[in-house]
């Protein structure tokens, strides 16, 4: 037998490649580790610039919430006021400038200097696209990192609480014989504001409802209900008091009423000596105090203080009543007396003709909707029956007597400390459905709202 005899040495060669092949694994390995924790690290750095960027949105956010301009303010001056804003009013540590167009730059913000977290934003008017749009790119900063979160804000009204009333008073409110104050959402349409000094806040006497909650700004106002019927959320006696009586509320700003934005559409002035059936943009002047029979009314008719101006016959409207009084006149010098039945209709239904059309600005009576009657300083009376009131109805002292009743499609304010009296056998039915904006010819404050659909992470 032959043997064959193994090369000496060969464990050491193959040892020798085996090791080359581990210490390569292990340098690959070591390397992957490397390129994994820079990875790593980059994805923190990038996480904490987004974190820096998004706690930009929310800090500019907020400020930009405590922005407000009056609504006679013009389109194209809103993006300047919003510069002046952020140049005057924000914070010392942020910093803005306005390119006198379409740019607002934020300088960066310190959040941590220590590991140079900051944020800053470009603030764009885009209403060119979309109108009343601003744009607001975030940029946050993590040492070398940056991330950039984009989103849009849009100018627009801010409506004021009290239109989610059906009734709202700055005196008592006194219901006595068979009211019932009820609506299509009872919980809004007919809930009840009540801001008063006086210590007995609400008296219901007899078969007097209120189908909504009710609201008193103080919490030590007396609540009285008389005569078994006697109601508040569909409870009597002193459950209705505890379950649908809230007292202490915190205070609501009314809004303000400005008649002179209806001065324009006036047309035609009263004459004493030629009295008429029919009128279309009428102006009553100051001392007048008319009495209309039956009458039909097409478009504004605008009342000068002082007067006492009553329809006592059935008056067929379709427009806005108004009274330019003095928003402090309690005296009820001033009234507008309704006696006969109101047939009303919205503004809508206006033909569109000249005499509707703003003479110089850039809208129609057929835009002016959501108000009935604005009367700043007049007492407002109504006797007689309505089908429908399409709008508002906003006075120095409310008075519902005799069988005045129907659907009020708005808010009935008063602006009066004095109480606000229903009798007799009126059935007010509140529907407001639909409505989300400010009832013309009420000063509100524009402000701006957070888009939150608009949030994107911008890649540049």
């Amino acid at each position: 037998m032959f043997y064959r005899k193994l090369q000496k040495g060969a464990a050491f060669v193959i040892s020798l490649i085996v090791l080359a092949i581990l210490s390569v694994w292990a340098v690959a390995i070591h390397s992957m580790s490397g390129a994994n924790v820079q990875i790593a690290d980059n994805q923190r750095k990038g996480d904490s610039a987004r974190a820096c960027a998004e706690s930009g949105v929310d800090i500019l956010r907020f400020w930009l919430s405590e922005l407000s301009m009056p609504s006679t303010t013009a389109t194209s001056a809103k993006f300047g006021n919003l510069a002046n804003f952020m140049q005057n009013d924000l914070p010392a540590n942020i910093a803005a400038t306005y390119n006198g167009d379409d740019l607002i730059t934020v300088s960066p913000v310190t959040i941590n200097s220590t590991i140079a977290q900051n944020f800053a934003a470009q603030i764009s008017d885009i209403s060119g696209i979309e109108p009343n749009t601003i744009q607001v790119n975030v940029t946050g900063t993590y040492e070398p990192i940056t991330r950039t979160v984009r989103v849009n804000y849009e100018f627009g009204p801010r409506v004021s609480p009290i239109f989610d009333y059906g009734v709202a008073t700055k005196g008592p409110l006194n219901l006595s014989g068979n009211i019932e104050m009820s609506g299509a959402n009872i919980e809004l349409d007919s809930s009840v504001y009540i801001e008063t000094e006086d210590p007995e806040a609400l008296s219901i006497i007899g078969n007097s409802s209120i189908a909504g909650d009710v609201y008193i700004t103080n919490p030590d106002a007396i609540v009285d209900l008389q005569g078994g019927q006697a109601s508040i959320g569909g409870e009597t006696g002193q459950a209705a008091i505890d379950n649908h009586v809230n007292f202490g509320v915190e205070p609501t700003e009314f809004p303000v009423p400005n008649p002179a934005y209806f001065l324009p559409y006036v047309q035609n002035t009263y004459d004493p000596n030629d009295v008429l059936t029919e009128y279309e943009n009428l102006l009553i002047p100051a001392g007048s105090n008319p009495v209309f029979g039956a009458l039909t009314i097409r478009g504004v008719v605008f009342i000068e203080a002082p007067n006492v101006v009553t329809f006592a016959g059935d008056s067929d409207i379709t427009g806005i009543i108004v009274g330019n009084g003095d928003l402090s006149d309690n005296s009820g010098t001033n009234q507008i007396i309704f006696l006969g039945t109101v047939t009303s209709y919205p503004v809508t239904d206006l033909p569109y003709e000249p005499q509707f059309e703003h003479p110089s600005a850039n809208r129609s009576l057929h835009d002016e909707t959501g108000t009935f009657l604005m009367a700043p300083g007049f007492a407002a009376s109504f006797g007689g029956t309505f089908n429908t009131f399409n709008g508002a109805i906003a006075a120095n002292g409310i008075e519902f007597f005799g069988d005045a009743g129907g659907i009020i499609d708005g808010s009935v304010i008063n602006y009066s400390p004095n109480a606000m009296v229903l009798s007799g056998n009126n059935d007010l039915y509140f529907n407001r459905s639909g409505t989300t904006e400010t009832p013309a010819g009420f000063e509100y404050e524009i402000v701006l709202y957070y888009d939150s659909s608009s949030y994107s992470e911008v890649v540049f």
